[in-house]
């Protein structure tokens, strides 16, 4: 399906010099962020409590960040979490204090600012369960705020997270070089590595840049602008092959900026439709979803531009050409048929 059909193959690989400098200036300036100001990583990987309070009415966000700074915790971070009622805290280790109490002296000092009382309680859940609800209740027996859930992190399994994480990107990584080679030639699987890696590097000098919270969420976005990348040069090149096929007085640089054009429809649809979806995500998938939305549209963005002006251009500096991916023809022997 296609929305438009271009006649007239736009000279991308004109310009390749210019915009893969842009993409190298870019590049360049994430590995500095990254290098200077390294990623915000969220208790997930540092080890922490996750807390969620409920309130009654809209929660002052402000006024529990200065009751968490009272007791100890310089940087609280206290968010919104699916309505204004909802916050979620994630409160990172404090040297000397016991992490067992955290929930508990936390609760208590929020309680406290409340002008309430902690007090456990027994409610029945939507499946009939008996649970303990700790709540606050000020002088005239009303709930000021309730704690939903509490999660803790010990360092042992944020590091073991941080690990398990990177191993997943290196398989990624190797799998993709691998799948490239068998199914091209070795100097698409290096221009679609290099490329892709482009794109992660990229995505991580934002989230260092302005210090947004990296996260488990985030990491599996990050693997899947990986997949979605590689989708993206595997069609452009898939293209090049079937051009280097048909065209064969064409150039090399021809081929390359024909086969581009006549996927620009495809990519239009493709990347238009996921990025409505993620947007939908971004604007209304509250805290949750917000910087797993963020970095799928980062990823989406810069796919594309890396699959079409880095990918291709390196191919073809690379030195790509018809017979690295069209086996020639044996010629047939002048004895072939002769009857004895």
């Amino acid at each position: 399906m296609e929305f438009f059909k271009i006649k007239r193959d736009i000279p991308f690989m004109r310009h390749a010099v210019i915009l893969n400098v842009i993409s190298v200036v870019t590049f360049l300036a994430a590995v500095f962020f990254l290098g200077t100001k390294g990623l915000h990583w969220s208790v997930e990987f540092t080890g922490g409590t996750l807390m969620e309070l409920h309130y009654p009415h809209a929660a002052d966000q402000e006024k529990i960040r200065t009751t968490l700074r009272g007791i100890g915790y310089e940087a609280p971070e206290v968010t919104g979490f699916g309505t204004a009622q909802s916050v979620l805290l994630r409160l990172p280790i404090v040297n000397g204090q016991d992490q067992a109490g955290t929930s508990s002296r936390v609760f208590g000092a929020v309680c406290a600012s409340e002008q309430g009382t902690p007090k456990v309680t027994q409610v029945t859940t939507d499946k009939g369960e008996q649970v303990n609800r700790t709540s606050c209740l000020n002088a005239a027996g009303q709930e000021t705020v309730s704690l939903q859930r509490v999660e803790f992190v010990g360092p042992a399994v944020g590091k073991e997270l941080a690990q398990n994480g990177l191993n997943a990107l290196l398989m990624v990584v190797i799998g993709v070089i691998i799948y490239l080679s068998v199914r091209f030639e070795w100097k698409f699987a290096v221009s679609a590595i290099i490329a892709n890696l482009h794109d992660v590097v990229i995505i991580l000098g934002f989230f260092a840049f302005f210090e947004w919270e990296f996260s488990l969420t985030v990491l599996a976005a990050i693997l899947a602008v990986l997949g979605y990348s590689v989708n993206e040069s595997v069609v452009i090149f898939d293209r090049i092959r079937e051009m280097f096929r048909k065209q064969r007085k064409m150039t090399v640089p021809e081929v390359i900026d024909h086969a581009i054009t006549s996927t620009i429809s495809r990519t239009i649809i493709t990347h238009g439709s996921t990025q409505i979806m993620v947007l939908s995500m971004l604007l209304f998938g509250g805290h949750a979803l917000h910087y797993f939305a963020m970095a799928l549209t980062i990823g989406i963005c810069f796919g594309i531009y890396s699959s079409v002006f880095v990918a291709a251009a390196l191919a073809m500096w690379l030195g790509v050409k018809r017979e690295d991916l069209i086996k020639p023809v044996k010629e047939k022997d002048e004895t072939d048929g002769a009857v004895v």
